[in-house]
């Protein structure tokens, strides 16, 4: 059912990089192309955070991801940061969704405010001028009352704002669990089949009885 749909992802300055990386690594396994764009203070970022270095060109980019998650020939592009010509730039030729994941106050900040000094923030605009859907993770904390303002501005234009925050009902052991269970719950979004994970109420043959007083 996944096979080719095309999904826009990209990563930014934000905190939470092994949230995009699982995202990425989950698209290509579920037969996603992926179209991949990220921010030079998202490679910050990534060598904080996971001691990774990101190839600076595109072609590079490409190689790399795909080698390390398995690609097929084709399934995974990666776009500079001022590609205009790149499908993304254009509402003719737009992806079917896109994530920014995690996404920055700085970028949320600018798509709310309909700027496209980057590519990011170009496709973002796209999304929503064509009314397709646009998923934001933004990781911050505490929100400022301009960080909350930028996010119901962005809703009301029809964004999904979805912040990374686990459940613990599935009773996480570890990193990785907690990681994958916001995964899960951006691929629902995007409509993409996964395994990620307990559903709440999963496995219930009946209804609880109800004692009566």
């Amino acid at each position: 059912m996944n096979a080719w749909r095309t999904i826009t992802l990209a990563f930014t300055g934000a905190s939470g990089l092994p949230y995009g990386l699982r995202l990425l690594e989950c698209l290509l396994a579920a037969k996603v192309r992926v179209y991949l764009l990220y921010s030079p203070a998202a490679q910050i970022v990534a060598r904080q955070e996971l001691d990774l270095t990101f190839p600076t060109q595109p072609a590079a980019a490409a190689a790399f991801f795909a080698q390390r998650y398995g690609a097929a020939p084709g399934q995974l592009t990666v776009f500079g940061r001022e590609d205009w010509f790149s499908p993304v730039a254009s509402g003719s030729n737009p992806a079917d969704a896109m994530v920014i994941c995690p996404c920055s106050m700085g970028t949320l900040g600018a798509v709310a405010s309909g700027l496209a000094d980057s590519l990011i923030e170009r496709a973002a605009d796209v999304m929503i001028k064509e009314r397709l859907p646009l998923l934001l993770v933004p990781r911050e904390t505490p929100l400022s009352a301009i960080h909350l303002e930028n996010m119901l501005k962005l809703a009301r234009a029809g964004a999904v704002i979805l912040p990374p925050a686990p459940g613990f009902y599935g009773r996480p052991q570890t990193v990785d669990d907690l990681v994958d269970f916001v995964v899960a719950r951006i691929l629902d979004q995007l409509r993409v089949d996964h395994a990620l994970g307990p559903r709440w109420g999963a496995g219930r043959t009946s209804a609880p009885s109800i004692e009566r007083a």
